[in-house]
């Protein structure tokens, strides 16, 4: 099944759903469905046909049944709503706020794209031509850096970008990027790459306490006593932090900077039945 954000009609998400476990198990039928959702078989019909929407008293087991939880159970919700309105300037309003609720999109890079994180510079150099509008002059694009790295360095990370269909040029010449956020595979096999990048911006977090004022940075540590379901909860807190992020950033119409976020919370003790 596609991801719950790929939807704006529910009972979409609801028939596909069915059609999975049908195709998983052959003796699954809509009488069992019916029953998942305490509805009679003839009302699923009608609702997974679009002639009718799903009775107020049934969302918590269509959530259950679709196993969603925090941001996704709230998605499904906003579209049930969404479906049900009639008056045009609240269901646009509906919409909105269900839409807000959306991941940025973003492409995944596969193992042979991985070598875009050989080097913290060549990340860093894909954001600055958005800045400086695609101008590719190693020279500037050198000095703009903190810290500043070769013109050869920007004439080797340049050719790469270009190379893996990061970058492209436009008719003007400059470079234009191709997408706006990009991230690793779920499941990247050659995962060492993007850890050995991660260490090298976390090394560079720590030095930044001494080669920028704080009025130019913001860092902070918090030591905590949690338990299991707290971590899971501060991870998707985390989670959606880095989401609300992303989701300012592409407001930004004038960006004048590139800046770096590291995030870390990691155990201080050890962890009981750690597998």
């Amino acid at each position: 099944m596609r991801p719950i954000f790929d939807y704006l009609d529910y009972r979409d998400l609801l028939k596909e759903a069915y059609e999975e476990r049908k195709q998983n198990s052959p003796m699954y039928s809509y009488r069992m469905l019916a029953e998942s959702l305490g509805l009679d078989t003839s009302n699923i019909f009608r609702i997974l046909q679009k002639d009718a929407h799903l009775p107020a008293r049934c969302q918590s087991r269509a959530i259950e049944y679709l196993n969603l939880t925090g941001r996704a159970a709230e998605y499904f919700v906003l579209l049930i709503t969404y479906g049900r309105e009639r008056n045009a300037k609240a269901k646009q309003a509906i919409l909105e706020n269900a839409l807000a609720l959306r991941d940025v999109s973003r492409r995944a890079l596969d193992d042979q794209e991985l070598s875009y994180y050989n080097d913290w510079w060549v990340v860093a150099l894909r954001s600055l031509l958005e800045i400086n509008g695609g101008r590719a002059i190693p020279s500037e694009l050198a000095k703009s850096l903190n810290p500043s790295i070769s013109e050869e360095d920007v004439k080797t990370a340049l050719e790469l970008l270009q190379k893996l269909g990061l970058v492209k040029k436009g008719s003007s010449g400059r470079l234009i990027l191709s997408d706006l956020h990009l991230a690793a595979s779920s499941k990247p096999t050659d995962i060492h790459k993007v850890r050995r990048y991660q260490k090298q911006i976390l090394s560079m977090a720590s030095d930044s306490m001494e080669r920028f004022k704080p009025k130019l940075r913001d860092i902070s540590t918090l030591t905590l006593v949690v338990d299991e379901p707290a971590f899971v909860e501060i991870r998707e807190m985390l989670r959606e932090c880095r989401r609300q992020i992303q989701k300012r950033v592409e407001e930004s119409k004038y960006p004048d900077r590139v800046m770096q976020l590291a995030m870390a919370f990691f155990p201080l003790s050890n962890v009981e039945n750690e597998t």
